[in-house]
């Protein structure tokens, strides 16, 4: 099939185009590059520079090159500048969303993944989280991925869209070709990483929390694994599949979560680290953090009863691993 992957230049949709290629499928890349590389874009993979928001744009890359399919990668994604400027996300996250999904309507494309957030749920009341729990978003990041799906909801009813939403927190780890750099980087493992390589000290946020060693506890993915998830849910979005149909064969919008079950502790993650590079993390203990919940873990049964997925790296040396081989590989990222 031929796919479109909004924000294929970036982390995840990079390394989502790999395994898209690979899998023997015609992908067209929009990315507007502000946040993406375009060395990370695979050869075989066609580049288009633009934004998904642009509705000009969209449609006349539409007309030119008919997709089957989207891969919805592109978004707004730091918590902090969420809460800072939610205007931002919402035109860009809502509303620019919603100019995507107008003109693939327009288009007659019916099919569509939405690389979407565990952090809909918010703080849940219990874990590991299912996907019937509240969606209850303590900011602007996440309440602008919440109405993004509410919104393929509707467009399952009323224009027959197949799609399906993957939630997930933490996405770490490495292909052999694409690797994460992020300006500002705000994800743990690679500011472990870069800790390790000389730039700086990580602060541990509390230590008195209710865990087995007293840190929090989050849902880490290999960013393979969700690369794999995202290949796995378009092939699902097939007008013939009765998992993206309600009982009449209708369209459907269905949500997933993405995780490894169990979680890792933040001192468990240095600990692994020290053992993917042979270095020890350079580190304080801090206060907690105004808030952090205990531990976040994702259910991710569902994922596996619907995709057939399985994590194929679920160890968190063997994520980190992945990580570290890539920045030593890449020192200057992709400016090297």
């Amino acid at each position: 099939m031929r796919v479109l992957v909004t924000g294929g230049a970036g982390y995840v949709g990079s390394v989502s185009v790999e395994a898209l290629v690979g899998a023997g499928n015609d992908v067209v890349v929009l990315d507007d590059l502000s946040k993406g590389h375009r060395e990370a874009v695979m050869p075989g993979a066609r580049l288009v520079e633009g934004s998904y928001a642009d509705a000009t744009g969209l449609r006349a890359l539409l007309a030119e090159t008919p997709v089957d399919a989207v891969l919805h990668c592109a978004a707004r994604s730091l918590v902090g500048e969420s809460m800072a400027n939610p205007a931002l996300y919402y035109r860009e996250n809502v509303a620019g969303g919603v100019t995507l999904l107008e003109a693939l309507r327009e288009a007659g494309v019916r099919r569509l993944v939405f690389s979407s957030t565990a952090a809909v749920y918010g703080t849940p009341a219990s874990v590991p989280i299912r996907e019937d729990a509240v969606l209850a978003p303590i900011n602007p990041y996440g309440e602008t991925k919440r109405a993004f799906e509410g919104a393929l909801r509707w467009y399952a009813d009323a224009y027959g869209l197949r799609s399906v939403s993957l939630r997930y927190f933490n996405v770490a780890g490495a292909s052999a070709r694409n690797g994460e750099v992020h300006d500002p980087e705000t994800h743990l493992i690679p500011r472990v990483l870069s800790a390790v390589e000389g730039r700086g000290e990580v602060t541990v946020f509390g230590t008195d929390y209710s865990t087995a060693d007293g840190t929090c506890i989050r849902d880490y993915i290999h960013v393979e694994d969700l690369a794999r998830a995202h290949l796995l849910a378009l092939e699902a979005t097939d007008p013939a599949d009765p998992r993206t149909a309600v009982s009449d064969g209708s369209a459907a919008a269905i949500a997933l979560n993405l995780g490894n079950g169990g979680g890792f502790s933040v001192r468990e993650v240095l600990a692994a680290v020290e053992e993917a590079t042979g270095r020890p993390v350079p580190h304080r203990i801090g206060p907690r953090r105004a808030g952090d919940p205990p531990v976040l873990v994702a259910d991710a049964s569902r994922a596996r009863a619907v995709l057939g997925w399985e994590p194929a790296h679920p160890h968190l040396v063997e994520i980190v691993a992945s990580a570290w081989a890539w920045r030593r590989a890449h020192p200057d990222g992709y400016a090297g």
